[in-house]
């Protein structure tokens, strides 16, 4: 029965860390990256993950960068009087500690100009590097997916 259980065990443990979908680089932890799947002629796609900063210091994400799109930026909505209104900025500050969330309505990577749209479909991932001011660069997988995860859709909003 203890030989059954371990043979189970091993081969569990490979899909156990296929699900696993965070990253480390310094003392930030990225977590869950992901993007919506689109129709194909969409001309953009926005990418979403949340950045957990473990460490006693600041850091800066300084900007993003995938093979599948010529651009991709870093983009913010913000309410200008009753409107709601997404704009670039040159890059997102990480405090020491706590949390920032790409989410839906809230910061996010926009691709632009995109190159390989046979990636941008449901269960499908493409790679997106973060340039981090401090931590330095890390390259993430990012998961197409038909509707945000479960824990993104409730709390669609910047820390």
């Amino acid at each position: 029965m203890l030989n059954k259980f371990i043979v189970l065990a091993a081969l569990l443990l490979p899909a156990c860390f296929a699900n696993a979908h965070e990253y480390t680089v310094g003392e930030l932890e990225i977590a869950h990256p992901w993007s919506q799947e689109l129709p194909p002629n969409a001309p953009t796609v926005a990418t979403y993950f949340v950045i957990h900063n473990n460490g006693k210091t600041a850091d800066r994400l300084l900007s993003v960068a995938s093979p599948i799109s010529g651009k991709a930026e870093l983009h913010e909505h913000v309410m200008q009087g009753d409107l709601m209104k997404m704009q670039q900025v040159p890059s997102v500050d990480v405090p020491a500690g706590g949390n920032v969330t790409f989410a839906p309505m809230a910061y996010h990577v926009m691709l632009v100009d995109l190159k390989d749209r046979s990636l941008l479909s449901d269960g499908k991932r493409f790679p997106l590097t973060m340039h981090f001011e401090k931590a330095g660069n890390v390259t993430v997988e990012v998961s197409v997916q038909k509707k945000p995860p479960e824990d993104m859709q409730m709390h669609a909003h910047a820390q």
